[in-house]
């Protein structure tokens, strides 16, 4: 069953159409991420959802129930929803055991229980002004949970936090639909952050839905090189050497060739692909990245797990 359903929804700002007429549907239990670059309409989506904004057109359902928005509704919101904004909104100047505690009244060992899902039960004591960014959130996070919504609307949850803090972030946020067993709608603009997370992603460009499918759908075959490059590393071939790395003979000829740098295999010259030239090598970590230029001069890039290449050797590339 759908819990959330959205239809033909769509949001106009001094004149002009911040987000396009869209509609879909997340049953309960889905991931359901929002992709998009900044500006793209992903944050007016999720404050439309939650009732926080009054949309042009369209309409926003929870479990059949419409959402209504602030020019109808006199409280914004809707029950069973929740929503975290980028900014934690946190009450300056008081414990964290008081933000949960005013924030529902529930029995201490169920504060308790939260405060230790969302790794804060050593930050009772402190107060909301010594806390870092990461920190902040986690407790707005704890405090919206003891309200134990079934929609939780996250709008970029990852954003300015360091490695170890994101990873945390992550970590519950995938424990809230496995353990707590609330359905959760992400928005980002680093897609790469929600790949291994989501069921299902939507791409948003400027207030349009340009594609959606699933994380591996979208990252293998993005419908242009708009989407591609959310997801990562491509590549774009055009002529000559797009139809020499073509694995199949393309349908058009014309068409463009989206390939990640993992998709190309490379191996010693005279033992088969495109011939072509190491331009650069760079070390990345857990593999090496070349830039290649092609017979038609083009310049791909193609990983290596070792430092088998040198500037200026021949290689055979193809796609595996």
């Amino acid at each position: 069953m759908d819990l959330l359903t959205v239809t033909d929804l769509s949001f106009q700002e001094h004149g002009a159409l911040v987000l396009h007429p869209l509609s879909f549907a997340q049953p309960a239990g889905q991931k359901l991420a929002l992709a998009g670059e900044s500006g793209a309409g992903k944050s007016t989506l999720l404050q439309l959802i939650a009732g926080l904004a009054q949309p042009s057109t369209g309409e926003v359902r929870i479990a059949g129930s419409r959402v209504r928005g602030p020019a109808v509704a006199l409280v914004p919101g809707h029950p069973g929803v929740a929503y975290l904004s980028q900014k934690s909104d946190l009450p300056k100047f008081l414990r964290v055991e008081q933000v949960l505690r005013y924030a529902q009244p529930r029995a201490a060992a169920q504060v308790a229980r939260l405060a230790t899902f969302c790794r804060i039960d050593h930050l009772l004591v402190r107060r909301t002004d010594q806390l870092s960014g990461g920190e902040q959130q986690r407790v707005a996070l704890a405090r919206l949970l003891l309200g134990e919504p079934r929609l939780l609307l996250l709008d970029e949850p990852f954003s300015n936090l360091d490695r170890s803090h994101k990873r945390t972030m992550q970590a519950i946020i995938e424990e809230v639909g496995s353990e707590l067993k609330t359905t959760c709608l992400l928005v980002s603009h680093d897609a790469a952050d929600v790949l291994a997370w989501a069921d299902e992603i939507l791409v948003l460009r400027r207030g349009r839905l340009v594609q959606r499918g699933s994380p591996q759908h979208l990252y293998q075959q993005p419908a242009d090189e708009y989407t591609a490059g959310l997801f990562g590393d491509y590549n774009l071939l055009r002529g000559p050497d797009r139809q020499a790395l073509a694995p199949t003979p393309p349908a058009a000829p014309e068409a463009d060739l989206l390939l990640r740098p993992e998709q190309l295999r490379l191996a010693p010259p005279g033992q088969g692909g495109v011939a072509g030239t190491v331009r650069a090598v760079r070390f990345s970590g857990s593999y090496y990245e070349l830039e290649v230029e092609l017979p038609a001069g083009t310049l791909v890039r193609a990983r290596a797990r070792t430092a088998g290449f040198a500037v200026g050797e021949g290689v055979g590339m193809s796609v595996q």
